[in-house]
This record gives structure tokens, sequence and C-alpha cells, in this order.
């Protein structure tokens, strides 16, 4: 240090110096991987699932996720945008996911090298004062190093011993509970993403007498996992030969649904001999491990269409889309392009239990098909739009086509079974033939299915033992004539009231029983 005009030199300025990549990579490294922040993405793991139950996803609720836009579609394309029909597709879930993979990673390695390390350490040496200790008795009578060793291990504690003491220490169950719970969540997360691979999912419509073979072109809606090709498909095959759904007739709650069943004749692989399965909700078909199930139902009531030059040009089942859950009151559309001399397409309200209202309206007043009822209510003549190549749905006809149809008929006298509607100028004519019912399958095979069921179980166990589980030690100096023997005991975790144990615990040093010793872990 030297001196200028009688004051000491200042010290160079220190400035603070900055992390670098490597320092920041470490510190976000042990961010991530800290317990708390665990936690929190595992809350939001959970928080972000939720949307998937608030609003129909695609995949599941194509009709629901359609209805949407028709009736809030501002609102449905906002909802878009942030993947709400598609919450377990969406960017921020899987980043979500990989968050939570990578830090409960991070989380369990260290400490599960900790806890081994832990294990194979013996409880440390007694102190010098035991009555210094939460809980410490005076123990009575002769007790050597060995007999107190000895009792304390018929109580399941890991016991050492030293000159005039013994250490023993229980409950690492704790720990290893807390570790498990951790690991059984890692497993979740690999079964979820196995499924996600290996696995698909897939929609399809099925009609009362119509079949089903599980392959890529016989569905509506196929969702493969980016490991799955069409190979990968369990070869199976169905017919749907009949379909019930049973309601209350009367009473304040007619009208609510009892049972669903639907009647298949399956055979599990080509050649192989039909059996009979009753499909019903929440009891899906397992054929080895791809499930089929029933989730939603609907009328397809048959029609025949005769053109202007007298020839069939429709005849079959044409499914109907729920508009009034609470009664079915359902519509459908049905296109004939070969139709001639001009195409037709008619738009039908099909009335199970059809009764007449007020203004000549009809109504239905029971969902199920006590009095069954086909009205159209619009039929059109002219070019369907069908030769351009552009897919249409076969629920609706594009607003544009429309406009360029001309109307035969707007809401005509409804139909009963049997019954005819001539269509203006020679158009031809509309028979409602009979009723049919639909049911919309889901087909599944998800291998990531049974792992996740047993991660699960684990983690329930796991978090059991890591709440209920304390870890505690006990102390005992055996006095070597100096004075009397003494025990000493603590928790190495907080909560619960370790004085009862210990009692039950000095109670064994002192008479050699074990007379109501809790929680022997």
């Amino acid at each position: 240090m030297t001196l200028t005009d009688g004051r000491p030199e200042e010290k160079a300025e220190s400035r603070p110096v900055g992390l670098g990549a490597a320092g920041w990579a470490r510190w976000f490294w042990r961010t991530l991987t800290s317990m708390r922040t665990a936690l929190i993405l595992l809350f939001l793991f959970a928080l972000a699932s939720i949307p998937g139950s608030v609003w129909p996803q695609r995949g599941v609720s194509d009709a629901k996720v359609a209805q949407y836009y028709d009736d809030s579609p501002a609102l449905a394309e906002w909802l878009d945008r942030f993947w709400l029909f598609d919450v377990f597709k969406a960017p921020w879930f899987a980043a979500i996911y990989l968050l939570l993979f990578v830090s409960l990673i991070g989380c369990v390695l260290p400490r599960t090298a900790a806890h081994l390390r832990e294990l194979r350490r013996k409880p440390p040496a007694a102190p010098r004062n035991l009555a210094r200790l939460p809980q410490h008795a005076v123990l009575g009578g002769d007790l050597t190093v060995e007999e107190a060793a000895r009792r304390l291990r018929r109580l399941r504690f890991r016991v050492t011993t030293g000159p005039g003491w013994v250490a023993a220490e229980k409950g690492y169950l704790k720990e290893t509970g807390n570790l498990l719970f951790h690991v059984a969540l890692l497993g979740l997360l690999l079964a979820v993403g196995a499924g996600a691979l290996y696995g698909y999912r897939g929609n399809v419509l099925v009609v009362e007498g119509d079949g089903f073979a599980n392959t890529v072109a016989a569905y509506d809606r196929y969702m493969p996992g980016q490991q799955v090709n069409a190979e990968s498909l369990e070869p199976f095959s169905f017919t749907l030969e009949d379909f019930q759904a049973t309601y209350i007739a009367q009473g304040p709650k007619r009208g609510q649904a009892l049972d669903y069943a639907a009647r298949l004749a399956v055979s599990d692989a080509p050649g192989a001999p039909e059996r009979d399965y009753e499909l019903k909700v929440n009891e899906p078909l397992d054929v080895n491990g791809t499930l089929t199930y029933l989730i939603d139902h609907g009328y397809a009531p048959t029609f025949r269409i005769t053109d202007g030059q007298g020839q069939v040009a429709f005849e079959g089942s044409v499914p109907c889309l729920v508009v009034q859950p609470a009664t079915f009151t359902s519509e459908c559309v049905i296109k004939v392009p070969d139709a001639l001399p001009e195409q037709l397409g008619l738009m039908v309200a099909f009335l199970p239990t059809a009764v007449p209202a007020e203004g000549g309206e009809w109504v239905s007043v029971f969902p199920g098909a006590a009095n069954p009822t086909a009205q159209v209510y619009g039929a059109f003549a002219g070019d369907l739009g069908m030769g351009n190549g552009r897919p249409q749905s076969v629920y609706e006809i594009p607003p544009e086509i429309l406009k360029k149809m001309k109307p035969l008929v707007m809401k005509a006298d409804p139909l009963a079974k049997g019954e005819k509607l001539e269509l203006p100028g020679g158009a031809g004519t509309i028979e409602f033939t009979g009723v049919r019912e639909w049911v919309a399958l889901q087909i599944t095979h998800d291998p990531g299915r049974l792992p996740a069921l047993l991660s699960a179980a684990l983690a329930t166990a796991a978090l059991v033992f890591s709440l209920t589980v304390r870890r505690r030690r006990v102390w005992v100096r055996t006095g070597a004539g100096d004075g009397p023997a003494e025990a000493g005991g603590l928790t190495r975790t907080e909560g619960g009231d370790f004085g009862e144990e210990f009692a039950d615990i000095v109670a064994v040093l002192n008479q050699g029983s074990t007379p109501g010793v809790k929680d022997a872990r």
C-alpha cells in the first residue's frame, strides 16, 4: 500500500463477475431438477389436462367440436388457436410433459444415490448427554450393551454398538417411499409416451346389420402413433347384429336412459369362428389388447328414393345426428347423385316418438322409437358438386352448393313407416321404409395402459409409506458403573408424536417384552 497526500491509495473498483454460459447452464439445471420445480411442473401437468375434459376433443367428440363451431364460430376459432380442441397434442402440453420428465430424472437419480449411501451408513454414535434430546428416560436394572442391542433388533431397528452405548435407527421406508413415488411418476410418463408412440385410436360409426373390419380404410377417423403402420392393427372383425337402448317410460325421470347394449358377432382373426359379445358402456370388447368402446348412438332411418325416370336411385339407411338429446330428435341429409334427370338433395328430420303440437308442428316426446316419423323439411334438385373431387360431409349439403340448387319441397308433412312423398315436377318419390340404429365406437390399442396402471398403483403405495413412516433414532447408554442406564430418542422428520412409541421402546428395554409396541417399521 502506498501513501499519497496522507491517504491510503484506493483499491481498484470491484465489479461482479458474470456467470457466463456454463454458469447459466448449471443454474438452469439445478433449478429444473429441484424438488420445488418438479412439484410445480406436476401441478402444471395436472392443470394442463383440465381443458381436455372441459372442451370436446377431436378424435373423441368430433360432432361436438363441429357443433361448437356452429354455435360460436368466433370463440371456437380462438380456442382452436390455443389447441384446446387437441389438448394432448398441443405443443405447450408436450413442453410441460418433457420438462417434468427431465426434472423428475434430475431429482430421482442423485437422491437415489444419496439414499443408497445412507442405507449403508451405520447409525451415529450416542451423544454424551442424552438428557438434551426431545425424548429421554432413565432405565432400570442391569442392562448390558449386548442385551439392549438384541431388544432393539427385535423392534426392527438397525443397530450399531460401541463402548457402553447402543445406537439404533429405523424409518428408512419414508425416503424409499418418496423415491418410489417419483420413480412411479417417471414410469407413468414413460407409459403415456409409449402409448402415444406405439398405440393408435380410431372412431367408426356402424349401423345395425353392417360390419367392421379393423383396417385403416374402415375407420371414419384414424389416429396412429408414430411407430404404428397398417400391419400393426389387430386383424379382428365384427357385425353389429342389434342395438338396444332402454329408457324410463313413466314418472318424473321419463326418457332417462337406463342401459345401452350392442350385440356383436366377433371374429378374432380371419377365418376364426364367430363369438357373441354384448358391448356396453365401460365394458369394452377386448381382442388381444385392442379395446372397442361404445361411446354414442343414434337413429339411422331407411329410405327408398325413386327418381323421375322410375328407377330406384337410393335405398338404405341414413345415420342422423341428434339435435335434441332429451327426445333424440335428429336430422340427416340424403344425397342422391344417381337420380335422373337431376340429382337430389334431401334434408330430413327424424322424430322417434312423434306427436302433433301447436301450429301444425310435430315434435318428439320420448327418445325411444314408439311412433317413428320422418319429415322432409328441404328437398332440392340440381348439381350436388360431388364430381369436383372435393370431399364433402355426409351430414350436410354445403351452403354454396345449396344456393345453386332448385328447391322442390320446404317442410312436408311427416311420413310414417311405409308412407311416400311425391316430389313436385316429376322429380321422383321418397319412401320411409323403416328404422335402424347406429353406434359410434372408439377402438384403441395402448401398450402403455397396463404399465400406467401398475405405475399408478406403485405411486399410491409409495405415497402411503412416504406420508406415514417417520425416520427416528434411539440411543442407549448402559452406565458402566458410573450412573444409571438411560435412553434418548428423536425423529428426523417433522410431524407425529414419537413420545408414545418411545415409551413402548423404554418398556421393552426395561422389561424385555414388547407390550403395545406401535409402528414397528
